[in-house]
């Protein structure tokens, strides 16, 4: 009975096969999945060298990151040669990681393919650090490469189309300039601006026409203004080395220093006017001082002139006057 018992929980062979059977049928089933879903991805990946795992195709699927992309990517590395070190070269991790960052993989290695064929020292980390710093690094690594040209002062959102500067004679000069800028990646993380290249450009284009003796020097030779603005060392803590300034147009404005000499004599005239107007005044008011004081002692003469008589009547009744040859009274 204990046998018979026995025999009748053990799975027959049947059984057995059709489990297995099933097992096989759903793993195959699997690899047609998972090899129409990544195989041709896997497959090109390994015919350029690029070593790209399944496993990490997988798991890219379930990260929601584009697997076509990171393919795409490693191929172009390594067509190119970059590094594939772990430590600082690009490996599919690292790229996904920078994706995950919010990065644009594409551009950062098409950046150090162009940096490579340039003789440009750009590696993984700094491409990716520029990239997730908000430069666009492609960019940086073609202006690098092909210098561009900024305009002094920027005039692209209305602003002057001249800059205005006076010589020592005191005449006005509108100077344009063309600057040619080229990227510096070591400093372009943490460096300033275009805006603060064309500020100081501008700086030293003013300071250069104010420091020369007549506006006649600087039409002779325009080049002592890009001289005179190089030397400053422009370019310092900025994302920019400064090829050259170049002087593009040139125009003489006004005399500022005879109009400024009018409008100080005009200014010296209206004071000399008041403070004769200030004189004028204290003559006049001392005139009628003059006057009120005159009247006053015609006043007091007539006072004096009034008191004579009685002076006199009371000089006959003392006795004090008497008619001549007449004798005194005692």
């Amino acid at each position: 009975m204990v046998g018979s018992v026995f025999c009748l929980s053990l799975p027959s062979s049947g059984q057995l096969l059709l489990v297995a059977s099933v097992v096989v049928g759903l793993c195959a089933m699997a690899i047609v999945v998972i090899a129409m879903k990544w195989g041709s991805f896997w497959f090109q990946a390994y015919m350029s060298g690029a070593n790209v795992s399944m496993a990490s195709l997988i798991a890219m699927t379930f990260l929601r990151i584009d697997h076509r992309m990171i393919v795409t990517a490693m191929i172009m590395g390594r067509q190119a040669g970059i590094g594939k070190e772990r430590s600082g070269g690009m490996t599919t991790a690292r790229l996904q990681s920078h994706f995950l960052a919010g990065g644009n993989v594409m551009n950062v290695v098409r950046a150090i393919i162009a940096a490579q064929r340039a003789g440009i020292d750009l590696d993984f980390d700094r491409a990716t650090a520029i990239d997730l710093a908000g430069r666009d690094v492609l960019h940086a690594v073609q202006t690098s490469v092909s210098p561009k040209v900024i305009h002094c002062p920027d005039n692209t959102h209305g602003g002057p189309h001249t800059l205005s500067a006076v010589a020592k004679n005191g005449v006005e000069l509108r100077v344009a300039a063309c600057v040619t800028v080229r990227t510096n990646l070591e400093r372009l993380i943490g460096g300033a601006t275009e805006e603060t290249v064309i500020a100081r450009v501008g700086q030293g284009i003013i300071t250069a026409i104010g420091s020369a003796d007549s506006h006649m020097d600087v039409l002779e030779q325009p080049s002592q203004i890009s001289k005179g603005a190089m030397s400053n060392g422009l370019d310092a803590n900025t994302a920019f080395a400064i090829v050259s300034i170049d002087i593009s147009d040139i125009d003489v404005g006004e005399n500022i220093g005879a109009r400024l000499q009018s409008d100080q004599a005009d200014a010296d005239t209206r004071i000399a006017r008041a403070r004769a107007e200030v004189r004028r005044a204290e003559a006049v008011a001392r005139e009628q001082q003059m006057k009120a004081k005159v009247t006053e002692s015609k006043g007091k003469m007539v006072l004096a002139e009034a008191e004579v008589p009685a002076a006199l009547a009371n000089a006959f009744r003392e006795g004090h006057l008497r008619k001549p040859n007449t004798p005194l009274l005692h």
